[in-house]
């Protein structure tokens, strides 16, 4: 799943609130108002929730622990290297791994000349997903007793390492929200806009109270665990045939008692997505509606959220009809628009013009909750997993029966 960084919540001013107070003055209410109502009111309560948001993660001092960087990586020559020579040269690594998951190019070969040890994928098994497979593989063969996972696409900066590593001591599982990179108006347009339904649907990210396991989120393209606790859970064995894998294992090890962090690391992580409009929508469009990790009735209720509270005021006022509580919900989603200018890099226009794209990404959420995705780099796999069903481990590498306990606390904690 991929996250925002440095949103500030916008339910605690006038506007929405006047609208819904305004909404009861409309005698009779029609079915359609009394939902939309409804479903501003969830989406209001969900964006209050950023009003005592965690502060960012930001450099410490000397890291207790040893880290392994696991970078899980499959035809990744053109976007490795950055993301490498960041990882090499920082000194509270210890090791870098990269996964070559079956590249049909030369990563593997990159990735060993710039001092990476290259981890030789096995052959994928019937029912996993490459990612997770890869995974399970680095963290397998890490020497570290603290692992974080990159995706090939991230771009640390000094200083993120350390500061999980600390985070580590008041979360078992931590994900990090970055700063995206994206070029064009348009594509950063479409961007922030599938970017909005996420903060709709779960609020901001680093809430400091701590969400029901089926409402957790998080970031897949950086994470941090202890190695044996991870390894003792099972975790990516788990989830082995999930697309959404990122959500997918921290709700997974939240149900199991978990205590799962996603914190923003804006000024410490970006990451460069997508290289066009087109693949924002294809990509970003197919793992942003979580429809293996949400299960039927909840996904509806997203849905509807965001049809109701962000596609249907936009085509009203492109109508000429918009109500008081559509020209409410307009001003809060302005609102969040100036929020999510720091969740970028270098943000332009585009970020300003993504509420006029609401409705063509309620489109695309709701044609990829009905039609899902089963493709993903070169592979196509037989199936999603059914919402609500967590995997069991591997067959050759057991798991422990009955649900794994929840690590146990360092003494550090």
């Amino acid at each position: 799943m991929r996250p925002l960084t440095t949103l500030r919540t916008t339910a605690h001013r006038p506007g929405l609130l006047a609208a819904l107070h305004r909404v009861r003055e409309i005698a009779p209410m029609s079915p359609l108002t009394v939902f939309q109502a409804a479903a501003a009111l969830a989406v209001g309560v969900r964006l209050a929730r950023g009003r005592d948001r965690l502060p960012p993660l930001a450099p410490t001092g000397a890291t207790a622990g040893r880290i392994s960087v696991v970078i899980p990586a499959r035809d990744e020559e053109g976007r490795i290297g950055p993301c490498l020579s960041a990882v090499l040269t920082d000194p509270a690594v210890a090791e870098v791994l990269v996964v070559d998951d079956e590249s049909s190019d030369g990563t593997a070969r990159l990735a060993a000349d710039l001092g990476a040890k290259v981890v030789v994928g096995a052959p994928l098994p019937e029912g996993w997903v490459g990612k997770q497979w890869a995974l399970l593989q680095g963290v397998e063969a890490a020497g570290g007793d603290i692992v974080v996972t990159l995706d090939a696409d991230t771009r640390p900066a000094p200083g993120l390492f350390g500061a999980l590593a600390a985070a580590l001591d008041g979360y078992d599982l931590v994900s990090a929200g970055p700063r995206f990179v994206c070029d064009g108006i348009a594509e950063q347009a479409l961007h922030a806009s599938f970017l909005a339904t996420l903060v709709y649907r779960s609020g901001p990210i680093g809430p400091s109270s701590v969400p029901a396991p089926h409402r957790v989120v998080a970031n897949g393209q950086c994470m941090a665990f202890r190695r044996t606790a991870m390894l003792a859970a099972g975790g990516f064995a788990r989830v082995r045939g999930h697309m959404t894998d990122d959500v997918a294992l921290a709700r997974t090890l939240a149900a199991d008692g978990w205590a799962v962090g996603f914190l923003d690391a804006g000024g410490l992580l970006e990451v460069d997505m997508h290289e066009s409009v087109a693949e924002v929508w294809r990509e970003w469009g197919r793992s942003l509606p979580l429809r293996d990790v949400t299960g039927p009735g909840r996904q509806a209720a997203d849905l509807a959220a965001i049809w109701l509270t962000a596609a249907l005021p936009v085509l009203r006022l492109a109508a000429g009809r918009p109500t008081r509580l559509d020209l409410g919900l307009l001003a809060v989603r302005l609102l969040l628009t100036g929020a999510l200018r720091g969740s970028y890099a270098r943000p332009g226009p585009g970020v300003l013009l993504s509420p006029l794209l609401d409705p063509l990404t309620a489109v695309r959420l709701t044609q990829a909750t009905l039609c899902p995705v089963r493709s993903w780099r070169g592979r196509t796999y037989s199936g999603i997993t059914a919402p609500g069903v967590t995997p069991g481990a591997r067959p050759d590498r057991p798991g422990r029966a009955g649900r794994p306990a929840p690590p146990a606390r360092s003494a550090a904690r």
